[in-house]
Formats: structure tokens, sequence, C-alpha cells
């Protein structure tokens, strides 16, 4: 290995397990270890690249006519994420949006400034690589993973990929059968042309199972949130920020605000999605007109160069056209389909590989610092200075993330194990560690919640200390709830989270019923289409017999989801507590339309409606679905007084969604018990 070429060995590297490394030790085993590799080895490729600029007192590049078009992206993805993204660890490292498009870029100047010989073998290593993923794809279908005991559950599953999903799997592959069709056609070696041919085969075979497990119907096909719901989300993301959006990483909380009242009639109404249906919304949704103006121009380019390459080619299955097509074919399926990590590198890898680039030279003149070598390299260093400062503060900062994330890993991997003592302290030290992501303070909160309700439900007499530590882990897991609102305060789930919490000390903490109902209350103005969280607030009036204050949050619970059969109970339960039996009556009788006969559900609510019919005033029959309040039994006694400090925060003030007339529904709705 020659010296001067170690930054092309390591793009090799990059290019070669791109695709194909997964880590159980991180909590996401896909993801995370991808953005590690490519971060590590571009801040490396870019170290040297500037220490031998500095040895040459010379800097020098190619350029391409894709150069301003990809940067004016990157500068979008970044400045969006800065003035938009609540949380930035969001955006720039998990799960890392904007992160993934700047590697992606970076990738895409790194490969250009490569000469043609190590290009054409980023364009081999990057057909290899996913030929790798075809064979982990033809091992884990017929079962051979499945024999290997030593593997995680998911890995031993049929249709385990080492992209985390059988559509991206499908879109690599399918994007890779014309790169390697024309690597077979181009190469003079038979040796290798049949190596190539071999894989060709195996892409094919592999792309053709990852389609059948895609395919709409089948138990393991992805489950996408539709056209018509992204296309609302996006609009609607687009009125309330048009120019830079809601922020890289941030789709969630623009699908919980947006999304059209027609989704909750589609069997995803309990699913929310992370990214929209196709790539080109979530880049709307999330960077605005601003970046949805660079990846259209960067498309243009595309279509444009294509059309002159291809037209003007005298072979289709050139090794370039090949790439072009890869390309091409790779882009399509992303205004389509929603992207991975590993598809955005790859498109911007297609990309270098398929512009035309000329050389450019920043030179310095030495002749004027003959006798000073230090003064003659100054410019150079200065120039190169901000990009080393720069890659070392990246370095440093994700060595410390995914240190913590591997600590966040072990303390599930220890609740799992029902080491609650060990997962407390895990989970403590990541935080301190990484204090800046909200699902580590989210699962912190609920052990210590776990924790206290375990000593107030033991057997015996509660003692003084007992109820200090119940009152300090309740403080806590309030503090870390309130830690995980603060740090992205329009997230609905994270209101969730807390009011769940205020509820479940309910029984032990005096005065946890009126902050509970703050905090959902600010979750449903989050998420306003969300029927399981109206219901937990109708629950809490219903428990504190605010009888009218239920009925209207029971009610548009129906309202926003009227075949949801446990919203008609409750409201049926609470209008027979004001004593409107006919309204309990008709709500019980929609209830007996919406579950299944053979269920204990129908037996219930049978027994429920004859029970109202016949204007019987003994309690009715619990039903699995009623959350009731708690019983004197189940109470602290005397309560827990919570601090002042323990109050939920102030509700963000959030604009009322543009409403919108229901289309017709993407799927048809199934009734949920």
């Amino acid at each position: 290995m020659q010296k001067s070429n170690i930054e092309n060995y390591l793009i090799y590297f990059v290019v070669l397990l791109l695709p194909i490394v997964v880590l159980t030790a991180f909590a996401n085993a896909f993801t995370t270890p991808q953005m590690a590799l490519v971060t590590f080895s571009l801040g490396a490729v870019l170290i040297i690249k500037s220490v031998r600029s500095i040895a040459k007192n010379s800097i020098s590049f190619t350029a391409s006519s894709m150069d301003l078009p990809v940067l004016l992206l990157g500068l979008a993805y970044v400045a969006s994420s800065i003035l938009q993204t609540p949380n930035k660890m969001e955006a720039f490292f998990l799960p890392g949006t904007t992160t993934v498009v700047v590697a992606g870029i970076t990738l895409f100047f790194v490969i250009n400034q490569m000469p043609k010989a190590s290009r054409a073998a980023v364009r081999s290593i990057l057909f290899v690589s996913s030929a790798l993923v075809a064979v982990i794809i033809l091992f884990a279908s017929t079962g051979v993973l499945k024999g290997i005991g030593s593997l995680p559950a998911y890995v031993q599953a049929p249709n385990f990929t080492t992209l985390g999903g059988t559509l991206p799997a499908l879109m690599l592959l399918v994007a890779m059968l014309p790169l390697g069709l024309s690597l077979v056609m181009t190469h003079k070696e038979m040796a290798i042309k049949a190596f190539m041919g071999v894989a060709l085969a195996l892409v094919g075979l592999a792309a053709a199972i990852s389609l059948f497990y895609s395919l709409p119907g089948k138990d393991m096909s992805p489950r996408l949130p539709g056209f018509t719901t992204s296309w609302f989300v996006a609009v609607d993301s687009l009125k309330q920020s048009p120019l830079l959006g809601v922020g890289p990483g941030n789709y969630l909380t623009a699908f919980n605000r947006f999304r059209p009242i027609a989704y909750n009639a589609t069997d995803l109404w309990a699913t929310r999605f992370t990214s929209a249906q196709s790539h080109l919304l979530t880049t709307v949704t999330e960077t605005g007109l601003a970046g949805t103006a660079a990846l259209l121009i960067i498309i243009y380019f595309v279509i444009k160069f294509a059309r002159g390459q291809l037209k003007h080619s005298k072979s289709l299955l050139s090794e370039h056209n090949g790439t072009l097509l890869a390309l091409l074919m790779l882009g399509v399926s992303l205004l389509i389909f929603p992207a991975s990590p590993t598809l955005i590198l790859t498109f911007f890898i297609l990309l270098a590989l398929s512009v035309e680039t000329s050389s450019v030279n920043l030179g310095i003149f030495r002749e004027s610092h003959e006798g000073d070598p230090f003064a003659a390299r100054l410019p150079v260093i200065i120039a190169t200075l901000p990009l080393i400062v720069a890659v070392g503060f990246v370095g440093f900062q994700a060595t410390r993330i995914l240190s913590a994330d591997i600590t966040y890993k072990n303390a599930l991997d220890l609740v799992v194990a029902n080491d609650g003592r060990g997962a407390y302290d895990t989970l403590q030290s990541s935080i301190n560690t990484n204090p800046y992501v909200d699902r580590y303070r989210v699962t912190y909160a609920q052990i210590n919640l776990a924790l206290a309700n375990s000593i107030a439900q033991k057997e015996g007499e509660i003692t003084e200390a007992d109820r200090n530590t119940i009152a300090q882990l309740v403080q806590q897991a309030i503090r870390e709830g309130k830690s995980a609102v603060a740090l992205n305060p329009g997230r609905a789930g994270n209101w969730e989270v807390l009011a769940s919490i205020y509820r479940a000390v309910m029984p032990l903490a005096e005065g946890a019923d009126a902050f509970a109902v703050q905090t959902y209350a600010q979750a449903v103005a989050l998420d306003p289409l969300n029927v399981n969280t109206r219901i937990a607030l109708g629950g809490i009036y219903y428990s504190a017999k605010a009888y009218e204050n239920a009925i209207d949050v029971f009610k548009l619970a129906a309202t926003v989801k009227p075949d949801h059969a446990n919203a008609h109970y409750n409201l049926a339960v609470a209008y027979r507590d004001t004593g409107s039996l006919d309204r309990a009556i008709a709500e019980m009788s929609a209830v007996l339309s919406l579950v299944s006969r053979d269920s204990e559900d129908y037996k219930v609510a049978t027994q429920a409606l004859e029970d109202l019919q016949n204007k019987k005033k003994a309690e009715l029959p619990e039903s699995e679905n009623l959350t009731n309040p708690p019983s004197a039994e189940e109470q602290l006694n005397p309560p827990i007084e919570l601090p002042e400090e323990a109050s939920p925060p102030a509700p963000e003030v959030t604009p009322t969604p543009t409403p919108i007339a229901s289309p017709t529904p993407e799927a048809s709705p199934t009734p949920q018990p």
C-alpha cells in the first residue's frame, strides 16, 4: 500500500462496508454503526488531505457542474437544523438526518478528487458490496442465519437485511443491476467477468426475494403512510414554515400535527411515521422550499446530463452508462419511497461517479518565502486549519455520543433481564455522558417510576424511609419527563410520556391529577387526532367525577375516530353516570357494532347495554380496555406531596392546523376493540 493512496483505501473501505455493517452494541444496530463508519473514515481522509496540502504547499481539487447544487442542499439542511429543529441532537447525531446528508456530500467531493482508476475501483467495490448484501439476504431467507443460535432474534428472521428492511434492500439491489451488468459486459479479464456475473445473479435473486417480502399483503411488507397523508403533512408544514420547513429529524412532529383526519380511517391509524411516503416529500416537510429547490436542481442536472450522455453514447451498457442508469433508478425510487441513510449515501456515491470533473489548482507562491518554510506554508495552514479543527470537534463529539448510546443499549439489556437497579445506574451514566437525547430521559423516568411503584406495592407497612425513597423516585421521574419535554417541546410524545408519569403517580402524590390534565391537554394540542391520548385525558376527568368534562373529551375522541370502540364505551359510561341513559344506550349500541361478536368485549358491552336498557343502578362490569380510577386500597396513605418544581412546564403555543376536507381513505377502516 502506498502512503500517498491511503485515503483512497479508506474510501474503498467505507464503500465496501457501508451497506453491510451491523453492530448490536448500539440501540440502533443499523444506522448508528453506518454513521460511525462514515464519520470517522471521512474525518481521517480529510485530515490526511489537509496534511498533504500543507506538505505540498498547494491546494488542488477537481470541480464539477454538480458542486453548487450539492452545496446548496447541504446548506439548506444545516440552516434548517440550526434554525428549525428543536433538538439539534436529532438533526446532527441521533438519528442524524443532517449528518447523513453532509456525509454524503463530503463523500461526493472526496470521490471527485480521486483519479480515474480509483473511481473505477470504487464503482466495482460498490457493486461487490451490494452482492454481499444479497448473500446475507439469501442466507436469511433460506434459514442459514436461523441456525446460528448466538445471533439476535431479528437477525435470524427470514426477511432480515443489513439495511434494516426489505424495501431499502430492494431499492439498492434493483439500482445496482445496471451497474453490475455493465461491469460484466466491459471487463476483459474472464476471471473478473465470471466473478461479476455470479455477483449479478446473486443480486438479481436477492432483489426478487426482497420484492416478494415487500409486496402488499405480506406479513413482512413495509408499512408506509401513503401519498395523500404525506402530501397534506408537507403542505401544512410549508404553511407554517415555508422557507426551512420543520427541521431535519423532526418529521414525526409534523406528522402528529398535520396528518388529515382520514388517516384515522386506515389500518395504520395508531402508527406514527418519522418519514413521508417518499424522500422528496420528507425533504419538503423537513427543509422547506430551500431544501426542495436544491434537490430539484440536482434532479434537473442529473436528467439533463443523462439525456446528453445516453444520446451520444455508442454503448448503452458502457461502464459509465451503467453507473448513470444506477443513479437514475435509485433517484426515481427515492422520489417514490422513503430513504435510509445507506441509500442517501449511495446516491451521492453514484452521483460522484457519474459527473465529469475538471482540475483546479490553488498554488502558493513559494519564492517569496524561500528562507522561511513555515511562512511559505502559512496561507495553506490557515486555509486548512478550520477543516482540521472541525474534524477534531466532530470526532470528539461523535466518540462521546457513541459511548452514551452503547451505555444506553446496555441499560435496555438490563431492563430486559429485569435488573431494575442495574438499569437505573446505567441509564444515569448514559445521560451524564450525553444529556441531550430525550429517549434516554424518557426511559430513565419510566425506570424511576417502576421502582417507586415497586416499593409502594410491597407487602407490609410502608416505612418513613420507604416514603422518602418513593418521593425521591417520583420527583426524579417527573424531572426526567420534564427534561424530555424541554429537549423537544413540540414533540407530542414527550408531553404524553410526562402526562403518563403524572397519571401513574396519582395514587401516590397529591395534586398529580391536575398536572396530568395540563400535560395531556398539551399532548392533545400537538397531536389532535390521537384518540388514545384523548381517552387518557377523559379518564382522568372521569376519575375525578368531572363527568361533563369527560364527556366532552370522549366525544372528541369518538369524532376523530368514529370506529374506535373504546371511545364510544367510555362515552357511554360517562353518559350513564350523568343520568343521560338514552345517549348512553346509543353509544353502547355503537360499541356492539364495532367489536367482534366472539370477543369478550362484545359480552361486556352486551351486558352493559342490557343494564342500561333496564335502567339498573348497579355498576357496569369492567371492560379490559377501560381504565378505571385507582381504588382507595391502591393509594399511598397519606399521599406524598409534590414540590413546586414538579409542576409541568409551560405549554407550547401552537397554531391550529388548517382544516382539511377529508379525502378518500387510503385503506379500508379496521374496527378497533
